[in-house]
């Protein structure tokens, strides 16, 4: 088997310890976004099959969860990091020569999985306050523009101006999301693996990934740009192609976590 052997760090670590990442991580090279593909696909041609069994399991518990009214969405939000760290659990299994078996998914309903549900509970309030944000935002646009119409007292001109604030607002609602949501993500992508390998509490878990994806942002940048990529690939063939594609990304993200913070414990 190929194990993913992780950069030499651009900014090495700190002295005494020479040979371990500091908390934040290491910062890596551009091309280091398509080794991490790489790495995710040499884990996933280790036992395909076991690979593509556990995402269909997870992707059905999903799916029974969507069909619950509210509750069904904020518990795949809560179980979304317990069970991915059960499949980085898996990984780190198989990248060391051990066995993956799809039990690895559910390997962290344990004393992990409190601290894990507290991360996803941090990163669902940080898409509540952004949204309540884009929220206001949207309505005093649309506010202005309703009001600036009626003042004129022509109603196709009432009409033009509502569907223009709308429009300006959906803008504004959609690049603000962007702006802030982008941090979001970068200070919840790392957060589970350290909660799980180094044992971080939630909270210095995504601020240490925050930091990691900051200064890691050009080989972020690759990673998306062939991610893309391989989705639009995938999806040519019917679509067949993300049996293959989803399993390969959730082990890149154990590319990802041994590249930037070193061997996980």
């Amino acid at each position: 088997m190929d194990n993913f052997t992780p950069a030499t760090p651009s900014t090495p670590p700190p002295a005494p310890a020479a040979d371990l990442p500091p908390r934040e991580g290491w910062a890596v090279a551009a091309g280091r976004g398509l080794e991490w593909w790489k790495g995710g696909w040499s884990l996933f041609r280790s036992a395909p099959w076991i690979w593509i069994a556990m995402m269909a399991v997870y992707i059905a518990i999903m799916f029974v969860l969507s069909f619950i009214p509210f509750l069904g969405q904020i518990a795949s939000t809560l179980l979304y990091p317990v069970l991915g760290a059960g499949v980085l659990v898996g990984a780190r299994a198989l990248d060391r020569g051990g066995e993956l078996t799809v039990a690895h998914l559910f390997s962290c309903f344990n004393d992990r999985a409190t601290p894990l549900i507290i991360v996803a509970l941090l990163y669902l309030a940080g898409w509540f306050v952004i949204w309540l944000i884009a929220a206001a935002i949207l309505v005093g646009v649309v506010g202005f523009g309703t009001v600036a119409g009626l003042l004129s007292g022509d109603p196709t001109q009432t009409g033009i101006a509502m569907l223009s604030a709308l429009g300006l607002g959906s803008l504004i609602v959609l690049l603000l999301a962007v702006l802030l949501g982008f941090p979001l993500i970068m200070a919840y992508w790392f957060a589970p693996a350290l909660v799980l390998f180094r044992g971080d509490e939630p909270f210095a878990a995504m601020k240490a990934s925050f930091a990691a994806g900051m200064r890691n942002m050009p080989p972020f940048l690759v990673y998306g740009v062939v991610g893309l990529a391989l989705a639009i690939a995938a999806s040519i063939p019917f679509g067949l192609g993300w049996f293959v594609l989803v399993p390969v990304y959730a082990a890149s993200l154990y590319a990802t976590y041994k590249d930037i913070f070193g061997e996980p414990a």
